[in-house]
């Protein structure tokens, strides 16, 4: 990645088993403002360490990222079949986005 570019990257812990969430597809949007249209910028899947390792740099002028976790198929019994996170950037920062996920529940956090 070129120094000075913005980024992101994220992983998600199944709290309810202590161990990585393996094989969820997680969906990265971006946006030039705050009323602009969300635009496709990349899909991954987490690995065996829950961590999607291969997410691009933001275009430039992004303002806005989405990370939209497809939990659905990893749960059993969803009740939250998707979690979707927009967060704010700034150029040239780095965001790391971790999911802390349960059946029922979620927590997210910017992390280091």
């Amino acid at each position: 990645m070129a120094s000075g570019a913005t980024s992101v990257s994220t992983h998600i812990l199944d709290t309810s088993i202590g161990r990585p969430a393996v094989g969820v597809v997680v969906e990265l949007s971006v946006r030039s403002g705050p009323g602009a249209e969300w635009t496709p910028h990349a899909d991954s899947l987490t690995d065996a360490d829950g961590r999607c390792r291969d997410l691009p740099a933001l275009p430039d002028g992004t303002t806005h990222a989405r990370l939209r976790f497809e939990t659905g198929p990893y749960l059993t019994h969803a009740f939250f079949p998707e979690v979707a996170v927009a967060f704010a950037v700034e150029p040239g920062e780095h965001y790391h986005v971790p999911l802390l996920l349960t059946p029922f529940g979620y927590s997210v956090y910017r992390g280091s």
